[in-house]
């Protein structure tokens, strides 16, 4: 069996809001209902998580102004994901949240207690996802000038998760007494500052509530660089990880047990989750038809301003796209932002020209799972063989519809093969991604 998480892309932000099966995106994105929907009718089709992605800013790199992000409702407007995560989790029992914390933005302490807040709010399903950020509008926002070079920054979070992690076990596993006839709450001595001095970080301690039902939150990594590879290796329960084809998610795989394994851990204990969008349908064919229409939206106008847009971003704001002609070579550019999603539409791709990379690269793929959820399910059971595990995460469009399709379509298929979980064997997040 394999894992399956929903990657909430837009984050806590406005999702499709002008197509044909949206509903009432526009005005109730920032309500709870389709959120709870989500969480809901996934726990139904046996998923692990949600991960919810996040980002504090309002880009205006691209063309130079926040005309286009505001316009099309790019990344903008977004909430803040924390204050969802409980509501998410009222109408289910199993499925946990993974929400994402900059460490440019949260610092450790408050990190940590929100952290186990949280984790007791849901009964032990929350995860934080910890990342850097990516562009420096986000810095900005922070009292930075610019962001930190890339490999600085994840310098930086190792020492944050270190200190996160000392917090979370400043209480001692029989500090709490909990007899009322002393009375007596905790042992005093069981409860103790870490008294942290580092290169960026100075906090004392000891947090001032008690353990979650985890005694830590699940945690998750989204980076693909090797900075990124290695704080994962070192602390996460589970990570992101882009996929192109079957030997590079292999590689990608056993590149990430070994890591672990280097830091003294147990590599099952790391589940990696592959990025994929599948195009379900009715029928083979209409999966079909409804990937060529895909593709030829690649090359409208429409299309063309989001991708740009993106490369934009995920240089780190350091590049505006729209400067560039279409017509002329891809541009040689890394950035300081997204380094091994940049990768992808550089690398390999010095001879073609702007448009024809916008229009045929995709960062998130389908990984040739095309076809109804019969079809997909039996391809996704012979990737994952080949790969050795360890599951997916899918990355699709937020409407009730999709989900319907993933949840109510593809599960059912994947359930009849005994390819995923057909119940919750425990009561915690990081127990039922350890389960198998």
């Amino acid at each position: 069996m394999f894992h399956l998480g929903w990657f909430l892309g837009n984050g806590f932000g406005i999702q499709p809001w002008h197509t044909t099966f949206s509903g009432r995106g526009m005005t109730e994105w920032m309500k709870p209902d389709l959120y709870r929907d989500l969480t809901s009718s996934l726990e139904r089709g046996g998923y692990d998580y949600v991960f919810i992605e996040d980002t504090s800013m309002v880009e205006d790199t691209y063309g130079g102004s926040a005309e286009t992000t505001l316009r099309r409702g790019f990344m903008a407007p977004k909430n803040d994901p924390m204050p969802l995560v409980p509501l998410m989790v009222q109408h289910s029992r199993h499925i946990g949240v993974i929400a994402t914390l900059s460490t440019t933005q949260y610092p450790p302490y408050l990190a940590a207690r929100q952290g186990v807040t949280l984790d007791h709010l849901t009964e032990g399903r929350f995860g934080m996802n910890i990342v850097t950020s990516v562009t420096h509008r986000v810095g900005q926002n922070f009292g930075l000038d610019k962001l930190p070079p890339h490999d600085e920054r994840y310098a930086r979070a190792a020492e944050w998760m270190d200190v996160v992690g000392k917090l979370w076990s400043s209480w001692g596993e029989d500090a709490l007494v909990l007899d009322p006839a002393v009375p007596r709450y905790a042992d005093h001595t069981k409860v103790a500052p870490i008294d942290h001095r580092g290169e960026h970080f100075s906090v004392r301690g000891p947090l001032n509530t008690v353990p979650g039902p985890q005694r830590r939150p699940v945690i998750a990594q989204a980076g693909n660089s090797v900075p990124g590879r290695e704080l994962a290796a070192a602390y996460a329960d589970t990570m992101l990880a882009m996929g192109r084809d079957v030997a590079q998610m292999k590689a990608f795989r056993q590149d990430m047990r070994a890591r672990a394994a280097a830091h003294g851990r147990n590599p099952d204990d790391l589940k990696v989750m592959f990025l994929v969008t599948p195009m379900l349908g009715e029928t083979d064919a209409h999966a079909r038809e409804r990937e060529e229409e895909r593709v030829r939206y690649m090359s409208s106008d429409a299309a063309i301003e989001r991708a740009l847009w993106e490369l934009s971003y995920i240089s780190g704001g350091e590049v505006d796209f729209a400067s560039f002609d279409l017509d002329a070579k891809m541009p040689d550019i890394i950035g300081n932002g997204e380094q091994s999603s940049m990768r992808q539409y550089v690398t390999g791709n010095e001879d073609k020209t702007l448009r024809d990379v916008v229009t045929s690269v995709r960062q998130i793929g389908d990984l040739g799972l095309i076809g109804s959820p019969d079809t997909v399910a039996a391809m996704m059971g012979e990737l994952m063989a080949e790969v050795g595990g360890d599951g997916f995460l899918f990355y699709p469009e937020v409407t009730r519809r999709t989900i319907a399709e993933y949840a109510d379509g593809l599960s059912p298929a994947l359930r009849r093969r005994g390819l995923i979980r057909d119940g919750y064997d425990h009561a915690t997040l990081r127990e039922n991604l350890r389960a198998f």
